[in-house]
């Protein structure tokens, strides 16, 4: 996915804020602790306590926990706070997606915030045979264990590229942890239908995806060249290629 820094917006439950950093609505401003990193001291951070939730670039330190029924559910926390950002990656995203994620770690954690990292069912190559809605439960059952389990007291959300789509789609639903969600950032977000549209063998996909759900074959896989870097599905095919579709399995 695009790893891109240069495009982000945000938006907050709370208004009451004079922070100019963009933590704005999130965050309170902190200390002075630089975040600037170094690719060759093994120290991140110009702290080096050795609380600090990055040891050095590639390796954060945390707690690895299941959130879940499945195999694939599993979370990473920095830090050890009652609120938390949860990191919601593209497609092909799972652990340390992005480049700013260890920034982030040393940032939140001098503000007393955890980041999550998760896995969920359409992580690495798994989108194509998923959808937003499983995505939206997955993350309702993330927020459901740390409000039972960390005894959180509310959540931000982080989208990074299609990651974005799955808060839009799960603010949009009635689970009762979104209640939970104190704020959203969406951050590179991106239409998977406009970049469908510049590719020359899309129309023929969305002809054969709708044909194959009509003959109630849904959930069988697409051609290879529908998706090369994923398997995917005639039923999460349409989506993301036709606007105004909503197939669901």
């Amino acid at each position: 996915m695009n790893h891109s820094l240069t495009s982000s917006s945000s938006f907050s439950s709370s208004s009451s804020t004079t922070s100019s950093s963009w933590f704005f609505g999130i965050v309170r401003p902190g200390g002075s602790r630089s975040l600037k990193m170094s690719t060759n001291s093994p120290a991140v951070a110009a702290s080096t306590e050795s609380a600090d939730p990055v040891v050095r670039r590639n390796q954060f330190r945390g707690v690895l926990f299941k959130y879940g029924p499945k195999p694939i559910q599993v979370a990473f926390k920095t830090g050890d706070f009652k609120r938390q950002v949860i990191f919601i990656g593209g497609l092909t995203d799972g652990f340390l997606a992005t480049s700013y994620l260890e920034p982030l770690a040393i940032a939140l954690d001098r503000e007393n915030w955890s980041l999550v990292q998760f896995l969920m069912s359409s992580s690495y190559s798994g989108y194509g045979t998923s959808s937003l809605q499983q995505d939206a439960k997955e993350l309702d059952q993330l927020i459901n264990y740390l409000i039972n389990k960390e005894d959180s007291e509310g959540v931000a959300l982080l989208g990074h590229s299609t990651g974005c789509q799955d808060i839009v789609h799960y603010m949009g639903t009635n689970y009762a942890c979104s209640r939970a969600v104190r704020a959203a950032i969406f951050q590179a977000p991106v239409s998977d239908r406009e970049y469908q549209a510049t590719l020359p063998h899309t129309a023929s996909m969305i002809d054969l995806a709708a044909k194959m759900i009509s003959e109630g074959r849904g959930l069988e896989l697409m051609p290879r060249e529908a998706d090369p870097s994923s398997p995917i599905t005639a039923y999460r095919s349409i989506p993301s290629c036709c606007f105004g579709a909503d197939y669901k399995p």
